[in-house]
């Protein structure tokens, strides 16, 4: 094609790409000249000459690199169909460009250097070595032009080494061949590199002090700076023979670069990435130089430098990188230490961790955070942990996490010097927050370690610094905190201390009762600490929190002088009723809401009660009589406390009861703490107030209109007394048991018989008091059920229209959205009376779902066998579903169902367990088929931008809520009928996990997963049968990757193998494979998710092809699907005579087979292909001998057509 043609479409283009820039062009002409630059790229036969035309020297920056992006595409998409001259053609052009085509390396733009780099390696993807063998030679050759073209070379060798090992964005036979001789050449390349980093930083050195040398000095520099990105690409995966060689030749420069500052992060992330190299110990042994004198004192000179220049990001990075590396050193040394590689503790063992430390004490809060792992790595190390060296370093490092543990360094504020360099590191308070709670129970962990070697020390430490608190003068700081004059917030000097301080003696005096022996406990010292804080007072509620939390810490102490016991009962029933001001009248202190630190301090005493109660048990049972009177008196005024506090102190009396060990002790005490509820709950106006929606609402006060809504609240007391009651019963139900031990419980009267299987029957002393007040609670669950119908929710008062909505904290915590951080503790606790409402709708309603889900397990057969008990709970706990919100209905699966079916015996399931089950599964996949409708109906529509009154934030509530919803209607399907009972399932992940959590590609499901004995009896009936296979399987495609992933490894498998012996419809099995693949469809962009899901189809599809001819139907509906291959796989399939090919490359066959259906994540979906041919097989049969160059055995030109000669 003529030159001139050329040129006028070069003009052309030269306009669009031009319009395309400007930021003044219209939109319109914009898309034109788009559309016009892209069919050019596509379609053109000349785009060769146009494109290196454009990217002559003389045309702007801009115009350069578009040229370069055309003959990128003509490589990547053109390459297979252009002819052999025209390739050479094109390679001879590019690599002229390289070498005389670009301005000088300290003018070029960065974009123009890196897609001419990209050009090259996609030549190479494509060529090299059969077709290409003296590539390096030719790269070496360019290098040798001057410092433009090596570091042109230096970017080539890291893009190839990337796409080729690194992302591995090529076939499978190519990357092997590239990765195979890159490999066998890597002696060369690496010599190449370590040359040119040697020579350019020596020229630099020399010049940079010359001003009239300065521009040549810079472009040493920036080849050096090439030099180390690129080793930084290799030094990670090449043999570790090349880092080591030459007595460690490249680490020892990497270490000089140290102190070179415009070399020095270079430098420190290719030392960091060869110290954090894995591999065999012996291979890593040489790395241990780094601990010799000369590297030590590089790196140690290096940091002093860094840090001595003040905060300057670009050092302050740098001190990051050698962080870095002392924590991989100091890995790499427990690794090789103590194993068989003879390596001894390094000589320099002292001074590594003097270093260590200064990293630890250094004002950043992320350096000294960086720190933890490897001194937690250290100090439980078996060789090192016994060096005198680290055991001389614990003060020390206690005496460091003394300071770290204090909370300061918000970025937002300058009250510390580590708020400077918090700034680099958070984007906010509550980013700074949430990092900084990870780190303190990070170094809670590293602490135990240490005091695991020396808890003396520790537990020394915990003392002073106590006893220096106790006696300093409280410093409120700038801020006063809302609670009351005078008092700290959560920012205070004096809190931040108290409250680092408590950490640290809970950390350190835990451990010391866990190492020592009895008798070596210091307990006068302990005895005479928590005397010190008995006898300590304070009006501040969040110093008395912390006060209380050094109480339960030092209470062990108490064990071996039980009689301080009672001077300790006195200080927390003290802290029950704490109220900041003194004159509050009980009436007002309703009125007026107490602050959350106030209300904090009073569980957290409450709190500490039931803990000692329920630890031990045995020492307090002594005292129940001055325990029992305490309560009495608190519970003796209504007003005095709230119904949590109150209920709290009664479940550590149930708790002490336990141990009377005597059945009609404790039932005849349980019915006298329980007589006031009794009261209460069965008069006859409670009867009237829970059986009757209406006659509730007008209780409870929901149906006012309030003019003055924070102080008015005329029906709180009456609110108050339903909570008290429910609270109440929740509580005994929860806490009373027989003892463990059966022959106590014999000898007590609590064991009634053995079942046919031998297992002891026992009986609860509550159970009597609790079904007597059953009946009402059933009652109020059925009127709180229907409350959320429309004509109820109609009667709610104007200010209580919203009541039955969730509560904003509730919102905040399933959207994700972080809480203030001063708010948690300064703000009143229930600000308005529609949001004390709201927490009481919500809580009740938990908690008679609590009642019901700890009845099975702590009642038993009387439960159980209660009449009629099926029907009762589907007549009330299961009514009006369909008003229920997906809120309300998350919680009751999690807390009723699931337990009372978890701890049901066998012997129930057909009478109880199955009645209800039945209907409930086939309720829920109705509601939730229904919900994914609308959910999927709305992102078709929501393209048509279709205006609505339902605002996204509420969409988005709404959508997670149905995935929380489902995530826990499947885990109840699998725990019901797979998964194992018992431990597994208490520790699977909380169903609210977060979205993000790491997919587990392992799919093969668990070989245990076989149906439970409920599994069995729910799959026998056909109707419920239905409904958990429907659900499983229509689960697939719903858009939560989670619930699917799930569904499928434990689920799926198990559900339908057990109906396969049965006929199966056709319809049916067709169906079930669909969903399979439907599934794919949406989530086979998940690696996870589309390994497990592969992995069901193919069992499906192995299992039930034999029989169900209408499967291959399904087969031939994939797009793109190979037929002649479904054939194949088909015949070796239905033949059983043929032997079996392995399951890995039947299942691989089956997964290209179906490779149509499983779903690509959308960036790819409109990605055009890039295809790149394998050449001839590089490598015979008899494997060359390493040390022969491959290119030289192949260089004989019959099998490889030398394409590209020099």
């Amino acid at each position: 094609m003529s030159a001139e043609q050329v040129s006028s479409l070069c003009e052309q283009l030269v306009k669009a790409v031009t319009v395309i820039m400007d930021p003044a062009s219209t939109q319109r002409y914009r898309l034109e000249a788009l559309k016009f630059c892209e069919e050019f790229k596509e379609k053109c036969p000349i785009c060769v000459p146009c494109g290196l035309k454009l990217a002559e020297k003389t045309q702007t920056a801009i115009v350069r690199h578009f040229g370069l992006q055309i003959l990128e595409h003509v490589v990547k998409y053109r390459w297979n169909n252009m002819p052999r001259l025209e390739k050479v053609y094109l390679k001879n052009n590019v690599m002229g460009l390289i070498s005389s085509g670009t301005q000088s390396i300290l003018e070029e733009e960065s974009h123009i250097k890196d897609v001419l780099s990209r050009i090259v390696v996609e030549m190479i993807k494509r060529e090299w070595p059969q077709h290409w063998p003296d590539m390096l030679k030719e790269l070496d050759t360019l290098s040798k032009q001057g410092e433009t073209q090596t570091e042109l070379v230096m970017f080539i060798l890291l893009r190839l080494a990337e796409d080729v090992v690194t992302f591995q964005t090529l076939p499978t036979q190519r990357r092997r061949d590239i990765q195979q001789t890159l490999t066998q050449n890597m002696e060369k390349i690496f010599s190449f590199l370590l040359t040119t980093l040697q020579q350019n930083v020596n020229k630099y050195r020399r010049m940079k002090t010359d001003l009239a040398q300065q521009p040549k000095a810079q472009a040493n520099c920036r080849v050096g700076i090439a030099a180390l990105n690129t080793l930084a690409g290799y030094i990670d995966w090449v043999a570790l023979s090349h880092i080591t060689a030459d007595n460690c030749k490249l680490l020892e420069m990497l270490c000089l670069l140290l102190n070179e500052p415009e070399l020095q992060i270079g430098a420190a992330e290719c030392l960091l990435i060869a110290v954090s190299r894995k591999g065999k110990l012996e291979d890593r042994k040489p790395l241990m130089v780094l601990f010799g004198d000369v590297a030590m004192h590089y790196i140690l000179s290096a940091a002093q430098t860094a840090d001595g220049e003040g905060l300057v990001e670009k050092h302050y990075v740098f001190l990051k990188r050698l962080c870095q590396v002392l924590c991989a050193l100091g890995s790499q040394l427990c690794a090789l230490l103590g194993s068989d590689s003879e390596v001894e503790t390094p000589a320099n063992f002292g001074k590594y961790l003097d270093s260590f430390l200064a990293f630890t004490t250094h004002p950043s809060q992320f350096l000294r955070s960086s720190t933890q792992i490897t001194w937690g790595a250290l100090f439980r190390h078996e060789v090192l942990s016994r060096d005198p060296l680290l055991l001389a370093m614990i003060p020390k490092y206690l005496r460091a996490s003394m300071t770290n543990l204090v909370k300061v360094g918000f970025p937002s504020k300058t009250d510390s010097p580590s708020c400077e360099y918090s700034r680099f590191d958070f984007d906010s308070d509550e980013d700074f927050n949430a990092f900084f709670n990870s780190f303190r129970a990070q170094q809670g962990e590293v602490m135990r370690m240490a005091c695991r070697l020396d808890s003396r020390t520790g537990f020394q430490m915990a003392g002073e610094w106590l006893k220096y608190q106790l006696t300093a003068p409280v410093d409120t700081g700038p801020m006063n905190s809302k609670t009351g004059e005078g008092l700290c917030s959560i920012f205070s000097p004096s809190f931040v201390q108290w409250d680092a301080m408590t950490f640290f003696s809970e950390s350190v005096i835990s451990q010391m009762f866990r190492t020592l022996d009895k008798d070596e406990i210091p307990v006068n010292d302990g005895i005479d600490l928590l005397q010190l804080v008995l006898n300590f007072e304070t009006k501040d509620p969040l110093i008395l929190s912390c006060v209380l939390t050094n109480v339960s810490a030092l209470f062990p102490f108490v064990t071996y002088r039980p009689e301080y016991l009672p001077q300790v009962l006195s200080k927390l029933f003290a802290s029950v009723t704490f109220e900041v001001v003194e004159e509050s009248k009980f009436v007002v202190s309703v009125q007026a809401p107490r602050t959350r630190a106030v209300k904090n301090v009073r569980r957290h005493a409450c709190s500490s009660i039931i803990k000692m109660c329920r630890d031990y048990p045995q020492l307090v049972l002594p005292n129940f009589e001055m325990l029992y009177n305490h309560v009495k008196q608190l519970l003796s005024n209504e007003l005095l406390l709230t119904q949590m506090e109150k209920c709290a102190l009664m479940e550590a009396l149930v708790l002490i009861s336990n141990q009377f060990k005597d059945y009609e002790r404790q039932k005849a005490f349980l019915e006298e703490l329980m007589a006031p509820v009794a009261g209460l709950w069965l008069s006859a106006e409670m009867q009237r107030v829970l059986s009757d929606p209406e006659a509730f609402i007008s209780f409870v006060g929901a149906d006012n209109k309030i003019a003055d809504p924070i102080m008015e609240d005329p029906s709180g007391l009456n609110r108050s007394r339903i909570s008290f009651c429910v609270y109440t019963i929740l509580g005994v139900v929860k806490r009373a048991r027989w003892p463990a031990a059966m022959e106590e419980a014999k000898a007590g009267g609590f064991l009634v018989g053995y079942l046919p299987s031998g297992s002891p029957i026992y009986r609860n002393p509550c159970t009597e008091q609790v079904l007597k007040l059953f009946d009402n609670l059933l009652a109020l669950i059925r009127t709180h059920n229907n409350l959320y119908m429309p004509e109820m929710v109609a009667k709610l008062g104007e200010t209580f229209a919203k009541a039955l909505d969730m509560l904003e904290v509730e919102k905040n915590a399933i959207l994700g959205l972080p809480q203030p951080l001063l708010e948690l503790y300064d703000s009143p606790v229930y600000k308005t009376v529609l949001e004390r409402m709201q927490g009481f709708f919500c809580t009740l309603y938990d908690n008679c779902f609590h009642i019901l889900g700890n009845a099975g397990p702590s009642m038993q057969q009387d439960f159980y066998t209660v009449e009629g008990l099926a029907s009762q709970l589907i007549s009330s706990a299961f009514i009006n579903l369909n008003n229920i919100p997906d809120y309300r209905l998350r919680p009751m699966l999690r807390v009723f169902v699931k337990p009372m079916v978890l701890s049901c015996p066998p012997e129930y399931y057909e009478t109880l367990v199955c009645p209800m089950l039945g209907p409930l599964f086939t309720y829920l996949h109705m509601r939730l088929s229904q919900k994914w409708e609308v959910i999927n109906q709305r992102s078709i529509l929501c393209e048509d931008d279709a205006a609505d009154d339902n605002p996204e934030s509420q969409e988005m509530l709404e959508e997670q809520l149905v995935r929380l919803l489902t995530r826990e209607v499947m885990d109840l399907i699998t725990v019901c009928c797979v998964a194992k009972r018992g431990a597994e399932h208490n520790s699977s992940v909380a169903v609210d996990g977060d979205d993000d959590e790491a997919m587990a590609t392992d799919v093969t499901p668990p070989a245990s997963a076989e149906l439970t004995e409920l599994g069995k009896c729910l799959m026998k009936q056909e109707d419920v049968c239905t409904a958990l296979m429907i659900t499983a399987y229509a689960s697939l495609s719903w858009k939560d990757t989670l619930s699917c992933q799930r569904t499928t490894t434990q689920l799926c498998w198990p559900l339908l193998k057990q109906v396969l012996p049965g006929n199966l419809l056709p319809d049916a099995v067709s169906w079930f494979f669909t969903s399979v693949l439907k599934g794919l469809q949406i989530h086979g962009q998940h690696d996870g998710c589309m390994a497990a899901l592969v992995h069901l189809a193919f069992q499906i599809y192995e299992a039930l092809r034999p029989r169900y001819a209408e499967l291959k139907v399904v087969m031939e509906q994939i797009p793109d699907i190979q037929r002649d291959s479904l054939e194949q796989f088909d015949s070796k399939l239905l033949n059983p005579t043929l032997q079996k090919v392995a399951d890995k490359r039947r299942k691989d066959h089956f997964k290209r087979l179906i490779t149509g259906c499983i779903g690509k994540p959308l960036g790819e979906q409109f990605r055009k292909e890039v295809h790149i041919r394998n050449l001839p097989s590089l490598f015979k049969k008899v494997k060359p001998s390493l040390e022969t160059d491959v290119l030289e055995t192949n260089e004989d030109g019959e099998d490889l057509t030398v394409l590209f000669e020099p």
